[in-house]
């Protein structure tokens, strides 16, 4: 039976772009030249989104490829000729990969990250890679300048990977992936009306991306759809003999997530409310209350309040500033070492050369202070980060534990942001009011356990509320299910008006249901 379809390149979705690739449609190569046009008139012009650092010249022809072999033999995935950016962080052996530095301009690594590889071999092609705050130091600037926040163009996108949040809000492409040590996947998908996924630490390989502190660096999705992420959070998945940790997840990843997508997923759920990030701005915690609300009425179970330890809010800003400024000091030359001999070699050198690139022309003192307390730190066989890694983070991590398992609980809630998006550097606006407490964002990294975020409203001006479902390690189904469940109620996620849809982006067609539909 023949039915009339309509693709709509704004808002799409993994399904839909693979329902008109199968009805022949929709072409990859297409597809990729409508992302470029939108890329060309929004990122570059218009507002100037400054979401993207560099594109893959070779993507049109990489898609076209993709289009015959699909023709010829099917296709590998469902990422087949879907087009996907990632971090510029990832190394990629034929793009630049630079970390948002001029220190790293025009670096091109030996070969792909990991987790590059798991997105090629199942067909994406890889558009380009995303604008982030250098060396993923959130509050830093970028390589290519300041990325804005397309739903309230004076508001940052906050980071550390801007770029990415902005490209999928802008429509630019359909996934993103990017690293996460204390927020950097979920606080720009909050922003965004996106969803983010910060994984179980070692449920994804971290070979090939530029550590910032591996005791917490993780890699992760961000998509417009809870479907979506768990589409690319089981092709990102797998044990890398480069990355050690990635063993301890076998058994206990899977290659397809969308099988725990269900609408009733929070029936007799036990959900704690941790009250610890509440306080801060009124449009935010009226927004998680109504959120709680719904929780109930799909059946979920809310124990509230929940209270984090004292102990434990009282140490986890040193623990993990403790760790990143250790980690990063000792670990980036690890990295830095596979490049070319023109590129610095250490954190020193990174330092010295920071110094000279980030004076007064650039503004950027924020980096350098961060530097600052990053040479104060000591070697990795210093007492203080001895003392951080052997018993800060079980502290912390045993503690949530505990509060999990004392209440029978299934997963805790939280906004993801405790404040809106901080005004862009040298902008006035009044209107922002928002007292800044403790966030909630860096126990997920302490702890190595797995967040989810989904939108869950707005703010009066516009501008997007996220709601964090956190749980135990491995535990990605459950809150899955979670989050998807609350995604279908709820629905909160809408397009913004800066960057509307261009001629050509919508194709109709008729497709033929295949038996079973």
């Amino acid at each position: 039976m023949a039915e009339t379809c309509s693709f709509q390149l704004e808002e799409t979705t993994i399904a839909e772009i693979n329902m008109a690739f199968d009805a022949r449609a929709l072409t990859s190569q297409q597809l990729t030249q409508l992302y470029l046009n939108r890329i060309h008139a929004y990122n570059n012009h218009g507002p100037r989104l400054n979401a993207i650092n560099t594109i893959n010249l070779n993507a049109l022809e990489t898609s076209a490829a993709l289009d015959l072999e699909r023709q010829s033999t099917g296709k590998r995935s469902l990422l087949h000729g879907i087009p996907v950016f990632v971090k510029d962080n990832y190394d990629t052996f034929d793009l630049p990969t630079t970390a948002g530095s001029v220190l790293l301009k025009d670096s091109i690594p030996p070969d792909d990250a990991f987790l590059v590889k798991q997105l090629r071999e199942p067909g994406a092609v890889i558009l380009g890679k995303t604008a982030m705050s250098e060396w993923a130091w959130i509050g830093a600037k970028s390589l290519i300048g300041i990325t804005v926040n397309p739903y309230k163009l004076n508001r940052a996108p906050t980071g550390s990977s801007s770029g990415r949040g902005v490209a999928i809000a802008a429509n630019f492409a359909v996934v993103a992936t990017g690293s996460d040590t204390g927020g950097s996947i979920r606080n720009p998908s909050a922003v965004n009306a996106l969803v983010g996924i910060k994984p179980t630490l070692g449920l994804t390989s971290r070979d090939g991306i530029i550590p910032l502190a591996p005791a917490f660096d993780v890699g992760g999705p961000i998509t417009r759809t809870v479907t979506d992420a768990a589409i690319t959070l089981g092709i990102m998945t797998g044990i890398d003999v480069n990355h050690r940790q990635t063993y301890k997840s076998e058994a206990q990843f899977y290659k397809d997530y969308t099988q725990f997508l269900d609408q009733n997923a929070l029936r007799s759920a036990r959900i704690g409310v941790v009250e610890d990030f509440f306080g801060s701005n009124k449009e935010i915690d009226d927004s998680i209350r109504t959120a709680i609300a719904i929780l109930k009425e799909l059946g979920a179970i809310v124990i509230e309040p929940i209270h984090y330890p004292e102990k434990v809010l009282a140490v986890r800003t040193e623990v993990h500033n403790r760790v990143i400024y250790t980690e990063f000091k000792s670990k980036i030359a690890d990295y830095l070492i596979t490049l070319e001999d023109k590129y610095p070699k250490t954190f020193a050198e990174i330092f010295a050369l920071s110094k000279s690139h980030n004076g007064t022309d650039s503004q950027n003192q924020d980096l350098l202070e961060l530097f600052e307390s990053v040479a104060l730190a000591g070697s990795l066989s210093d007492p203080a980060y001895l003392d951080a890694i052997d018993n800060g983070i079980p502290l912390i991590r045993n503690a949530i534990r505990e509060i999990m398992d004392s209440y029978n609980l299934d997963a805790l809630v939280y906004p993801t942001r405790r404040c809106p998006p901080y005004p862009l550097p040298f902008v006035v606006d009044p209107s922002y009011v928002c007292e800044d407490g403790l966030p909630a964002s860096n126990f997920a990294n302490i702890t190595g356990f797995p967040e989810i975020n989904v939108p869950t409203g707005w703010t009066e001006d516009g501008i997007p509320i996220s709601i964090s479902f956190f749980g135990r390690a491995c535990n990605e189904p459950i809150l899955l299910g979670f989050a998807y469940a609350y995604e279908q109620a709820t629905k909160y996620r809408r397009p913004h008006n800066t960057t509307p849809p261009l001629p050509g982006e919508v194709i109709e067609y008729t497709r033929v249901a295949t038996s079973g539909e």
